[in-house]
This record gives structure tokens, sequence and C-alpha cells, in this order.
């Protein structure tokens, strides 16, 4: 389905790795009776992520990682490809995002602005998957 669960912005030049850590702690899940869970089960990235520091953090918060290694490092037993292959739906996910102009340009100057313009499409995201469900309930 590809909800986006959490949003950090970050200066252009700024590798993405070092927000993930902010990111992973914004995450709010909401299960069926009410309680809300603080950490998803797994967390897929791409090999920009396989660092060290975010598998420490990854592990001590009990979450699994699907990250491959870069190819100067050694490879780790129990990669789970099957899981990687579904990190499609985050990359789908952030290409929907995008069609938004405004996301994909990013006219606001303030990064103030900027998080409340793809805050702003992220909701907009739920909605449509929430109409989309309502109305085929309904049928």
């Amino acid at each position: 389905m590809g909800l986006p669960l959490a949003v950090e912005v970050a200066a252009g030049p700024r590798h993405d790795s070092l927000y993930a850590e902010p990111v992973l702690r914004a995450v709010r899940i909401r299960r069926r009776g009410g309680r809300t869970r603080t950490r998803p089960k797994a967390v897929a990235g791409d090999k920009g992520y396989s660092y060290a520091r975010i598998r420490r953090y990854l592990r001590r918060r009990k979450i699994k990682a699907v990250i491959p290694t870069r190819k100067d490092q050694r490879r780790r037993p129990g990669f789970d490809g099957e899981a990687y292959r579904r990190r499609n739906v985050v990359e789908r996910c952030v290409g929907w995002l995008k069609e938004s102009r405004a996301v994909a340009t990013r006219f606001d100057k303030l990064a103030v602005n900027y998080l409340a313009t793809v805050k702003l499409a992220m909701l907009q995201r739920y909605l449509r998957i929430l109409t989309r469900n309502d109305s085929s309930d309904r049928a």
C-alpha cells in the first residue's frame, strides 16, 4: 500500500543516512486496539543505509534491518532478499509524493514550510487510500 509513516527535512548536501534515526524516532503505528507502536517490525533501505551506526540503532530497538551490504563491507548472513524486493513499495510511495509539484521542486524557501507541504501531500495520500477502501467496503 505504501503509507508514509514519518518525514524529516534535511539540508540538500547532507547524506540521507544521517536522518535515519530521527525519522525512526518519529514513527507512530496505531494498532487496531488503539495502542500505538513506536517502532516498525523491519526497516528496508538501500546500500546507502549500510552503516554500523544504523545497524546498531536498529538492533538496540529490536527492528529487523533489511539492508544489503556495500561493496566495501563483508556480506552479512541472513539477508532477507524477499523482504528487500518489497522495498519497491517505498520507492513507489516516494514517487507518488513527488507527483505533487510543490514537493518535487521545493518552491518553499524555509524548511518548516516545505515540511508542511510534504505532510500535506502525505495526508492526501492517506485520504486517497482511505476513501478508496471505504468505497470498496460499501459495494
